[in-house]
């Protein structure tokens, strides 16, 4: 079993710095051309074969998983809420700047509301484990978010996965037995080229 892991599309507040969080803040035009360009790489690469798309069910996650299903021509299933982003309570919806004028440069570090490393981390588990079972037989690609997707990797693969994790970008996990095993991360070759087509 393969689980080619999605972050959603660029979205305004993604340009501009807020942070989202579960504020269901739509795809751009930008995050649409961008979630295109995936999939046509997902058509032409023989290296995998999809069956199903997963997503979250914010708006944004769910847009770029039903391009992605449309071009592969396969089934998308019903949006899951494990798959959401992260909670940030008192943080969404603010800048950088805004941020740290109002709590200072280390504002992660104090309590806003934002949802704790551990839970995420559990959420991110429990759903993978989850269609590791349900969907054993199949080849699944899961469309979800940039914070979920970054905790879940440090849940896997501890300090070895600390990257941003880029827009449109794609990590394939194998299911063999009870581990997942990391064929590809973080990979945005598909944007990249057309930004070197585009010089």
């Amino acid at each position: 079993m393969l689980v080619g892991l999605i972050r959603h599309g660029l979205t305004d507040w993604n340009v501009i710095g807020k942070i989202q969080g579960q504020s269901d803040i739509p795809l751009n035009d930008e995050g649409r051309r961008q979630a295109h360009r995936l999939a046509d790489r997902l058509v032409t690469e023989s290296e995998y074969h999809w069956d199903l798309v997963l997503t979250s069910d914010l708006s944004r996650a769910r847009e770029t998983g039903e391009i992605i299903a449309n071009k592969l021509n396969i089934p998308l299933y019903e949006p899951d809420s494990r798959l959401r982003e992260r909670a940030f309570g008192e943080v969404e919806g603010l800048t950088a700047i805004e941020r740290e004028t109002r709590w200072g440069k280390e504002w992660d570090l104090l309590d806003l509301g934002q949802e704790k490393d551990d839970d995420i981390r559990l959420r991110g588990l429990d759903f993978l484990n989850d269609i590791g079972d349900r969907y054993r037989d199949s080849n699944v690609l899961v469309v979800s978010h940039g914070a979920l997707l970054a905790q879940l990797y440090i849940a896997l693969y501890k300090e070895k996965c600390m990257e941003r994790i880029g827009n449109l970008s794609l990590t394939v996990l194998e299911k063999k037995e009870s581990d997942w095993i990391m064929q590809l991360y973080n990979c945005t070759r598909h944007l990249e080229e057309i930004l070197e087509n585009s010089k």
